[in-house]
């Protein structure tokens, strides 16, 4: 996999000192996306025998063009090998990436500067000025995105086979065509992951973990993950979950109001990750091309 730098995206003011954390919470947070990167490249590994499997179409797709069969069928044979052992994987998936790129994005603004830059965006649309809106609304975001271009094992095992079929029948346009069309249906697909969301749940397991020891750091904790919450709801971020932001902040708060009145709170936090865990999970947005 190759890995772009993370970058951060200065969207307007830059972090001031009342805004900034402490070092516990900033610790936890920065923690929070370096693992969620190291998942997201572990979730997407690119297969070597997929990688052999598309080389060897594209020679084979050079060969025909140069009238060269035998040189053709040999690599279509290597692709067709390749993607067997694939197939016959346990739990093969779907999709095989080739080349997968992650970058991440981090907003650092204040959540009182987006609603500046939202309207900064609709005023530059109002004016036509889109390349300016568009500049404005790519600083608006705050996510890893995960880009993978993928060979579908549904359909192109069987395309290298009835291009074999062609070959051995001496018909190399019909080869030359089909192994074509296979090379066009490899899929990209665009995985977004929202880092607000991430760094919430992480502070809400730290916090969790320390709840009956650290009063004081527990709150910050739970403050930061209703700020980082806040933060992806103003950024559009949406989870196919049946929870709300509205409904986590709410659990959040009434975790709050128990630890000031040192009240239990484990089953309450219990309910909230669990909640927080699937919204989380939910909110992962997947675009294929």
């Amino acid at each position: 996999m190759k890995k772009l730098l993370s970058s951060v995206v200065v969207a307007g003011l830059l972090i001031t000192s009342s805004f900034a954390n402490d070092a516990k919470t900033e610790n936890i947070k920065h923690n929070a996306v370096i693992k969620a990167e190291q998942k997201a490249q572990n979730n997407v590994e690119v297969l070597k025998e997929a990688i052999k499997a598309l080389k060897a179409t594209n020679e084979a797709y050079i060969f025909l063009h140069k009238n060269q069969k035998d040189k053709a069928l040999n690599s279509l044979k290597e692709a067709q090998k390749e993607l067997n052992i694939v197939l016959n994987k346990p739990n093969a998936p779907y999709l095989l990436p080739v080349n997968v790129t992650m970058e991440a994005n981090e907003y650092i603004g204040t959540i009182q500067n987006i609603a500046k830059q939202v309207k900064l965006a609709k005023v530059a649309v109002e004016k036509n000025k889109l390349p300016l809106a568009r500049n404005i609304l790519n600083t608006l975001k705050s996510e890893i995105d995960i880009k993978a271009i993928n060979i579908p094992l549904a359909t192109y095992p069987d395309a290298i086979k009835l291009a074999i079929k062609y070959v051995k029948a001496n018909k190399v346009k019909e080869a030359q065509d089909v192994l074509a069309m296979a090379l066009n249906t490899l899929v990209t697909t665009n995985t977004v992951i929202p880092i607000p969301i991430v760094k919430a749940n992480d502070l809400v397991i730290a916090a969790s973990k320390i709840a009956t020891k650290d009063k004081k750091q527990t709150l910050k904790y739970l403050e930061e993950a209703k700020k980082q919450l806040k933060l992806a709801e103003l950024l559009g971020y949406t989870s196919k979950s049946d929870t709300t932001y509205k409904m986590l902040a709410d659990k959040i708060n009434n975790i709050e109001n128990k630890i000031n009145h040192n009240k239990a709170t484990k089953s309450f936090f219990d309910d909230l990750k669990a909640k927080l865990k699937e919204f989380k999970e939910k909110a992962v947005s997947v675009i294929s091309k």
